[in-house]
């Protein structure tokens, strides 16, 4: 993973704060077009913001509007003209086709904030019901034949992609093998008691209909989750080896110049840098990249060997042309498996 100097990015932070006020007028107004399970996440972060905001801009007091849904929806409605200012995405592929399809953003927006503009991320963790009946602890677990999985399908959820390409390059790690990595890809996928189309349609499978014996998600929600519905009832856990989930975020170009929110844009994203932000964000159980943030963190996030995108597969275009095209990887191993 790329590491970049965050405490530079934290001073930006305040500075770009501080000296908007000579260069920004009028109404300051932004609309943040996030993934469906940010709001919580984002409601906090942005009342922190505001605060500090309002209290440098007395005239020039800031209301932050919300988009949620999934990610990739979200950014067809970019496209389809939304005016958000910002995105802050769970998919990086959601934020390239911004510039792939519509030219919103430069091809090099990643190169325009820390650890590609990527101010947290996660990794994949099972949800287990209490006691771990099933002693499950790692992605071979998930190839039993006595277990049954309940995730999103990759084919409509960042969630769910995250999650085959965690299992993957971890039985490829183990085996070093494509055609054993293959096979347990089909032996895990077969297990999959349901395919819901997004993160929160799974967690109802999983805890309201009381399917499957684990339910995988960002480790971020799974932790949220089980705050919710009974720290007691339910238990996390993360492997051993698992993917580093990049949530990327960016100012839309062509939005912010045409709204007159360009300097407002780059301030907020630069916040979520700032020490005071990580320490909102991992509340919610992200991790961050602010060292001393973690350091403090450290009984909260278990260690796990983390490993990237690009490692594994190249790029995320091959990932999709590979794996979630029609007739891909994912399409086959599913259709082996029911035969």
């Amino acid at each position: 993973m790329k590491k970049n100097t965050i405490r530079t990015f934290a001073l930006q932070a305040t500075a770009a704060l501080s000296l908007v006020v000579s260069s920004y007028a009028g109404a300051a107004q932004l609309l943040n077009s996030s993934y469906d399970i940010a709001r919580e996440l984002f409601t906090q972060l942005n009342s922190d913001f505001k605060t500090q905001w309002d209290a440098q801009h007395p005239d020039d007091k800031v209301t932050i509007k919300q988009s949620h849904a999934g990610s990739s929806k979200q950014a067809l409605a970019i496209l389809q003209g939304l005016p958000a200012d910002v995105v802050t995405y769970n998919q990086v592929t959601d934020v390239q086709i911004l510039h792939d399809k519509g030219k919103l953003i430069p091809a090099d927006w990643q190169q325009r904030l820390p650890n590609n503009s990527s101010p947290y991320y996660s990794t994949m963790a099972y949800l287990v019901r209490k006691g771990n009946p099933k002693n499950i602890t790692s992605w071979e677990d998930l190839t039993r034949e006595d277990v049954k999985v309940v995730f999103p399908n990759p084919k409509t959820s960042g969630n769910g992609r995250y999650t085959y390409l965690a299992a993957w390059g971890a039985f490829e790690k183990a085996y070093g093998n494509d055609e054993k990595t293959q096979e347990a890809m089909k032996k895990f996928l077969k297990n999959v008691e349901v395919f819901d189309t997004g993160g929160r349609g799974a967690t109802t499978s999983f805890i309201e209909r009381g399917l499957g014996d684990v339910l995988i998600s960002f480790e971020s929600e799974v932790n949220n989750i089980r705050q919710q519905y009974g720290e007691d009832e339910y238990q996390v856990i993360v492997p051993p080896v698992d993917i580093l989930a990049e949530f990327p975020v960016a100012w839309i170009d062509k939005n912010v110049q045409r709204n007159d929110t360009e300097t407002l844009a780059k301030a907020y994203l630069n916040y979520l840098y700032s020490p005071k932000a990580q320490e909102i964000i991992t509340q919610f159980n992200y991790r961050v990249n602010d060292k001393a943030v973690m350091a403090q963190k450290s009984a909260q996030f278990p260690a796990t060997s983390l490993f990237t995108i690009e490692e594994v597969f190249g790029d995320w275009n091959n990932v999709m042309k590979t794996h979630f095209t029609t007739d891909g990887m994912l399409d086959k191993l599913l259709a082996q498996g029911r035969q």
